[in-house]
């Protein structure tokens, strides 16, 4: 078999395509829908895996194991260790519900309330001071919840009990 048609191993097979060039003539080789399909369905997934990560380490857990920061905010807004506990649930619930494929955009939907609540409270309790951080993982979220949409309707057929 000859250089220029020995294939690469692993590579898809594509159509052929003639070259206005001539024979012999490199050809780039256009990337199919499916391909950039999967990509786009890769970096979605590693989106999720990055926010739902973000959601259990950096915003759950502080709250859950009582860190004195977590302690003292939540004693500030007047809401005790029970909220604290409360939202800490949440957003680990939240997080792992990323993860469930029939649960995706539901928790997308659900992690975004819960990030526009975190703004107000940080408007009004707290000056401001860090509101821009729950509107910046709102735009995410909101693309997973659009995303993965299709989902919500396997998930009504579930709750329904599978009519």
């Amino acid at each position: 078999m000859s250089e220029t048609t020995a294939s690469v191993a692993g590579a898809a097979p594509t159509a052929s395509l003639a070259s206005p060039a001539g024979p012999g003539a490199a050809v780039a080789e256009p990337v199919t829908l499916t391909a950039r399909r999967r990509r786009a369905r890769m970096a979605l997934r590693g989106l999720q895996v990055l926010l739902a990560l973000f959601y259990a380490i950096a915003s759950a857990l502080p709250k859950l194991i009582a860190l004195p920061a977590a302690v003292e905010a939540f004693d500030e807004l007047g809401w005790g260790t029970a909220g604290m506990y409360t939202v800490g649930a949440l957003e680990l619930a939240g997080a792992v519900a990323l993860l469930v494929p029939v649960l995706q955009s539901v928790a997308a939907i659900a992690l975004s309330g819960l990030m526009v609540g975190a703004f107000v409270v940080q408007l009004t309790a707290f000056d401001g001071e860090n509101a821009a951080t729950p509107l910046v993982l709102i735009v995410p979220l909101a693309l997973i919840a659009w995303a993965r949409r299709d989902r919500n309707a396997e998930l009504l057929r579930l709750v329904r009990g599978g009519e």
